[in-house]
């Protein structure tokens, strides 16, 4: 294949500066994110990805950019580009690309064409391993080049979103190679997915407009992981918050922790703020806007830019203007003004002022991410180098080999990531922190696992 997007640095009119710029701040997210610095040392000792290409779909700021040089460390050939027109930083892409193994096409503010050009040009390289934040590089590999696949021993998707359509993809049966469900781990819904998007989604709201969450009435749209970090984070900051959800389960648990639920049309006349977090289309549709007071903010925290229907906002509004770097109002015709938080994308990551999720949850989430490449190639090669495997038996407690690498294949669909990779995980970040726990006796390992002893 060739590749027909050009990389970063020959976009930039000064891409010597920009480089300067990214590696300031890589450096800055590298010093607080201890897990992938152990695994990167791991992996320049070991080069446990040689003759491995990785082609990336991600955001591609400084947190992501430290998994990168992670994987790259340990051999790989990368290709990247981003998961999203918006969240790309442009200086951190230029960084990236002044590495010997490692090629950026990410850009800032790109139209759809540009956007598939660049996935396309990353899929130029014949990836061995995909790593993936949404789908979008998996689908385009299975639509368009589907001769690749065969060489491809797996990949591993990210968030929330990608995992939804890649389970929806392997019901199908149209999911030709294994991809680790990373989103389903506990290192990353629970920290990243709650705390992250709790935190990163209300701190950028409020950056962009310079505006309180104190007494105001904050509608959080679905909730899963995310939506609960964000009630719970807009409740901290004594928001009256209303949770809307269609799994009654779902709403039930928003009930019995406090929040009170409705539905979407009940709330549209109540809410300040507005956040749609599901991952889903049309949350916020014209029936809504028509009821909603002047001056409320709308903003997505999900994935894709279709949560809040801004076709049909737009239909409705007489002027759209931007009144804020990051804020487009919407006057409709009665004079009201409705604010929507950019562009309709992700209001954490693609807002002129938007860093994404703190950077310590990013390293428990990348962490895993780079075990899972690592254990993709073990099990599909012959195995990985013994020094590393060592290491890995040490931390995972398992003196006989680690189960979980190059002992077994996976299945092409979507696999979860095995338990003993997410607790090595945990187990690095303790041991950074300088936090130590209790461990199980061997009369207590023996009980707990035990069917046989009774009362």
């Amino acid at each position: 294949m060739s590749a027909t997007y050009p990389r970063i640095s020959k976009q930039l009119d000064d891409p010597e500066t920009a480089r300067e710029e990214g590696r300031r701040k890589i450096d800055w997210a590298r010093q607080h994110m201890p897990i992938l610095e152990t695994l990167r040392e791991e992996f320049e000792e070991s080069s446990p990805f040689d003759e491995q290409r990785i082609g990336m779909a991600m955001h591609v700021e400084a947190k992501t950019a430290a998994l990168v040089e992670t994987l790259a460390a340990g051999g790989a050939e990368i290709a990247i580009t981003g998961c999203n027109p918006l969240s790309t930083h442009d200086d951190v892409s230029a960084a990236l690309d002044a590495q010997p193994n490692i090629t950026s096409y990410a850009k800032h503010d790109i139209s759809d064409q540009e956007y598939y050009d660049a996935i396309e040009t990353v899929i130029a390289i014949e990836p061995t391993i995909t790593v993936d934040d949404g789908g979008d590089l998996v689908f385009r590999i299975h639509d368009k080049h589907p001769d690749l696949i065969e060489n491809i021993i797996g990949g591993c998707e990210e968030t929330t979103t990608g995992v939804h359509r890649l389970r929806s993809m392997d019901a199908d049966g149209a999911l030709e190679y294994p991809v680790f469900a990373v989103n389903d781990t506990p290192m990353k819904r629970l920290f990243d997915n709650v705390h992250g998007t709790g935190e990163s989604s209300l701190a950028n709201i409020a950056m962009t407009t310079n505006l309180s969450f104190a007494g105001k009435t904050v509608v959080v749209a679905g909730y899963g992981d995310c939506g609960r970090g964000i009630a719970k984070k807009a409740a901290g900051q004594n928001a009256h918050v209303i949770v809307c959800e269609v799994d009654p389960r779902r709403a039930l648990e928003a009930h019995m922790e406090g929040y009170e639920v409705m539905s979407m049309r009940e709330a549209a006349p109540k809410g300040d703020v507005f956040i749609t977090v599901t991952g889903n289309k049309d949350v916020i549709t014209r029936e809504d806007f028509e009821q909603m007071h002047d001056g409320v903010l709308l903003a997505n925290a999900g994935h894709f830019d279709v949560e809040v229907n801004l076709d049909e906002l737009s239909d409705l509004a007489t002027n759209v203007s931007t009144v804020r770097d990051g804020v487009r109002e919407y006057e409709l015709q009665d004079g009201r003004r409705l604010n929507v938080l950019a562009e309709g994308r992700l209001v954490n990551l693609a807002g002129p002022l938007s860093l994404g999720h703190p950077v310590e949850v990013m390293d428990q989430s990348f962490g895993v991410q780079a075990v899972c490449v690592r254990e993709l190639v073990g099990a599909h090669s012959t195995g990985l180098p013994d020094r590393l495997l060592s290491t890995i038996r040490n931390r995972i407690g398992q003196a006989d080999g680690p189960r979980v690498v190059a002992d077994r294949g996976y299945k092409a669909g979507v696999n979860e990531v095995p338990d003993a990779l997410d607790r090595e995980v945990a187990s690095i970040k303790l041991d950074a922190e300088g936090i130590t726990i209790d461990e199980l006796t061997d009369e207590q390992d023996e009980y707990t696992n035990s069917w046989q002893h009774g009362t």
